[in-house]
């Protein structure tokens, strides 16, 4: 269970990230802005408690793994890593431009820090399950988190995948769906339904949990929860909202990839400080 400074710290984190994340892609005009946005509460309590990992040696052999499959949404990735101090904060204006280290999708040979390269929707699936194979056969205590998009688990890898890692008992493997309920071109429920995510993944011998994911304290006891499970991987469903913390965005029906205007940044830097004040307040 999270103290009541440590709940404190990972809400300040994570308005940090987004308000880092809504620079960087205004600083662009346009960008991934939606799903950034809605895993943010998992990347604070990954990168700023629960995850091993060293910024001064990001390839340490023991450290955890975090491979965002939804490869899309680094900006809020990037963000985090320059705020734990991966690369400067700076760097993140360079998103998307010439000679950037930070590209739109994640890249493991330019950015600092990031695990695996990925946004061929499903792919980070199967490169997550040989990461926690490969730390398994190695006898390390490395954990393996995994981050999918719900409109990415259309995709059958995702499902041979997780059929694999059941089948090789790969409990040291939590993966998350960033079930934010919309996905490029509109809601999923409309486009492919994928149902009950907590039942199939069930049925394909997951240990399931169903959360509110963008509270820092349910992200974190699910985790918790994850970890004492033996013999299987674990999944934790996440009813998000996408581009959380981001008014203007969060009431557009699209906004999987948007523009950003110097007035809308302003508009949310300005909201997101006031959120800061309350929690700080706490």
């Amino acid at each position: 269970m999270l103290s009541k400074s440590e709940i404190k710290e990972l809400k300040k984190f994570a308005i940090k990230i987004r308000m880092d994340t809504i620079k960087e892609i205004a600083n662009f005009g346009a960008g991934h802005l939606g799903g950034a946005m809605s895993m943010v509460e998992v990347l604070a309590v990954l990168y700023g408690k629960v995850m091993r990992y060293d910024t001064k040696n990001p390839k340490w052999e023991d450290r955890d793994w975090f491979i965002c499959s939804k490869g899309h949404s680094g900006p809020s990735l990037y963000a985090t890593l320059a705020i734990k101090g991966f690369f400067p904060e700076d760097e993140l204006m360079t998103l998307n431009q010439g000679g950037t280290k930070l590209p739109s999708h994640c890249n493991k040979d330019l950015t600092r820090g990031i695990d695996m390269s990925t946004g061929s929707l499903g792919q980070g699936s199967s490169l997550a399950v040989g990461v926690a194979l490969g730390n398994k056969m190695d006898e390390r205590d490395s954990y393996t988190y995994l981050m999918l998009g719900d409109g990415e688990i259309q995709e059958g890898q995702v499902w041979e995948a997780a059929l694999y890692a059941a089948q090789k008992k790969l409990d040291h493997l939590i993966a998350f769906v960033d079930y934010n309920k919309k996905q490029l071109d509109g809601y999923v429920k409309d486009i492919n339904d994928v149902g009950d995510v907590k039942a199939k993944f069930e049925a394909f011998r997951w240990h399931s949990q169903e959360i509110d994911g963008n509270d820092v304290e349910q992200v974190y006891a699910a985790i918790e929860e994850a970890k004492k499970v033996k013999g299987k991987p674990s999944v934790i469903v996440l009813d998000t909202i996408k581009a959380k913390g981001v008014p203007f965005a969060e009431k557009l029906k699209l906004n999987h990839h948007i523009k950003v205007s110097k007035e809308q940044l302003e508009e949310t830097l300005k909201y997101l400080k006031q959120e800061l004040e309350k929690v700080v307040q706490l």
